[in-house]
This record gives structure tokens, sequence and C-alpha cells, in this order.
């Protein structure tokens, strides 16, 4: 209860004095001790910090240790009038507040209305994590699951291989118009044709003709050896919620254009609803990763470890190209192949490009194969 009120309606009140004394009802109300301080003049003006605010709080905390040893109760009124109401001698009861302050919660556990505190040992381990930094408010999310196997996938790639992106474009209008042609066909077999099943068949050719990119480097006994692949297992990218997974076509080498597209659509919505296999997501030799169907053009794409090379897609647009003295329109594909210097020379990178170019920009061979389907 308010036990005075120390100045009088229309009185001016200096900062730092006591305006009214709280209390218990007979409780000797003590003479308000109002520290002297130099006022300015004027509010407002320089702004300069306060440091004998800051030399006060040590004292204050000395104050309130001293005032337990000396035996004296730290509550406050109201938690007073609780342990009254509830019988219980404040004296008696140990305080778990700032400097040994009792607080309501302690007298209620002490009047066995709420569980006993944890031992301070288990509140030592209890990490306070914040939801705030300097700037604002923010969210802390768990690497785990998926994301976190492909940060560690990508960090073991940064860290034990040499990573060199060459760059270049294909002209695919005649694989353009080849897709086009075929699509109703594949739909009527229930598959969807995209440009995923000639890049594979494509990187395949390029592949066969240097083998060093279809290899992996692996320790043995102590000594460095390069392995080279005899099949060709491709890796195909996809994105998901939960982040890129890269179900693999196996065999892919003894597949037709649409098989891989029937395959490689279906391990995709299988990888997007989280039920794939994990014997799909190992075994690959080559990856391939495509963003065009988001949007870009050249980027570096990071190999899947332990292959030493993967090739990046990028979107399909139209561009003037000469030909034949005359400058014309042409659908070009970005190409962004990223290979372990370790293993594959730049020469034998470009010239395996080149290859994936030749067969993207001539595209018979798939031609053949969509005709034996279809017969």
């Amino acid at each position: 209860m308010v036990l005075k009120i120390h100045y009088k309606e229309g009185e001016a009140i200096r900062v730092g004095d006591v305006l009214i004394t709280i209390g218990e009802a007979g409780e000797e109300v003590r003479k308000a001790e109002v520290k002297e301080k130099v006022y300015g003049e004027a509010v407002v003006g320089v702004l300069e910090e306060a440091p004998e605010e800051e030399e006060e709080k040590p004292a204050k905390k000395r104050a309130a240790v001293e005032a337990a040893a000396a035996g004296k109760v730290l509550a406050a009124p109201a938690v007073r009038r609780l342990a009254k109401e509830l019988k219980i001698d404040v004296s008696q009861v140990k305080g778990t507040g700032k400097d040994g302050r009792i607080t309501e919660e302690d007298v209620q556990r002490v009047a066995g209305k709420i569980p006993p505190a944890e031992k301070e040992e288990k509140e030592v381990e209890v990490k306070q994590v914040k939801k705030y930094d300097m700037y604002g408010y923010i969210t802390r999310v768990p690497l785990k699951g998926v994301k976190k196997v492909v940060a560690r996938k990508m960090r073991e790639a940064i860290s034990n291989a040499a990573l060199v992106t060459h760059h270049d474009e294909a002209d695919v209008t005649h694989l353009v118009e080849v897709r086009e042609r075929h699509k109703e066909y594949a739909k009527g077999k229930g598959i969807r044709l995209t440009y995923i099943p000639f890049v594979i068949k494509t990187v395949i050719e390029g592949l066969k003709r240097y083998p060093y990119l279809n290899s992996t480097l692996e320790n043995v006994g102590g000594e460095e050896y390069i392995i080279l692949k005899k099949y060709f297992n491709i890796g195909v990218a996809v994105d998901t919620p939960d982040g890129v997974i890269v179900p693999v076509i196996k065999g892919a080498d003894q597949k037709t254009v649409l098989d891989i597209a029937k395959e490689a659509e279906g391990l995709a919505e299988k990888a997007r609803e989280r039920k794939i296999d994990l014997a799909d997501l190992k075994g690959s030799t080559f990856t391939i990763t495509n963003v065009g169907f988001i949007g870009g053009t050249y980027f570096t794409p990071i190999p899947n470890h332990p292959e030493v090379a993967v090739l990046g897609l990028g979107r399909i647009e139209e561009r003037p190209v000469v030909r034949g003295g005359k400058v014309v329109v042409r659908k070009v594909m970005p190409l962004s192949l990223t290979f372990d210097h370790r293993v594959v020379d730049g020469a034998d990178a470009a010239r395996f490009v080149n290859a994936v170019k030749e067969y993207l920009e001539d595209p018979d061979l798939f031609l053949v194969e969509l005709g034996k389907q279809t017969g």
C-alpha cells in the first residue's frame, strides 16, 4: 500500500527524487534520501555518456550482497504479502532472484504450489539461443538432413580438388526441332520428353572419347590412382524442397532417349516425394545439372565428389548468329564444364565440350533411336 506521498499537486519534482513510499500497513516511513545532483538549465544539447550511473551499479550490487549477508530479507512488498497469505516466513525462504532477492515463485515453491527448481548445475548447461542480432530479429535453422549431406559433399569437392570451369555454347536449333517433333509421340507413351535425355546421350559419346572425365581419383594403400570407369552411370541433379538430390541413371549408354526420359522423370518424382531408394543415389560417374528451366546462362557447378567433372546447362535462348556470312536467329544453349585439373587437362576438357556440342548440334543419332522406338 502507499504509505506516504512526498510531493503535493503542482509541485515540481526533480529526476531522482522520491515521489511515493510503498510498504506494509504499519511499517515505519523512513526519510527519503535524495542524492544531490547538478541539473543543467537546458534539456536539449550535446548528448554525453553518464559514467556516474555505470559506477553506481557495482555499489548497488555490493549493498544487496551485504544486506543478504547481514540477514536482511530482500523481498518486494507484494512478495511479503503473498508469503503472509500463505503463512510462510520469508526469512526462511532462499531467494533465487537477482542478488538473492526472494521472488513470488520462491514463496510458492516453499508453499508447495509449484515444483522445486532444478539443480543449479543443470541450469548452467542450458544455453540461451538469441532470436536477434545487433541489427534485428533472426531465425536459426539447423543444418541437417539433405542440406547437411550436400554441404559435406561440396566441402569435400572444394577441399580435395583443383577445380576449373570451362564455358562454351551449342547451337541447339535442330535439337529443339527434334524434341518438338517427337514430344507428342512420347506423351502418348506416358513420357515427358525434355532435353536432359538428349544431353545424357551426347555426354556419353564425349566420355567415350575422353575417358578421364569418367573417372575418380582415389588413394589406395597410400598411392593415388586415377580409376577410369568402363561404365556410364549419369547423375542428374534434381531440385527438391529438401535441397539438391542427384538420382543416378545406371547403364545410360545401353538405353534409348525415351528409356532415359522415362527413368529420369520417375527418379525425379521419387526424389521430390522423399520416396527414392538410397541405391538410386549411388554409383554415378558423371553428373549433369540444369538451371535453364529456372533461368541463367553460365555458372560454375561443383562436381559430385569423388567425380572429377560436372556439366551445367543454362537457359536456351534465341541469339543472332553469323551463318554463311549472314546474321540469323538460332537457339543457343550455354554449357559450363567444371573439372578437376589434377586429372583432366584443360585441352581435353575443351575437346570434350566440343564433342558434346557436335552431337547436340547434329542429333541424327537420336532420330534413329526414336525411329526404332516408333517401329
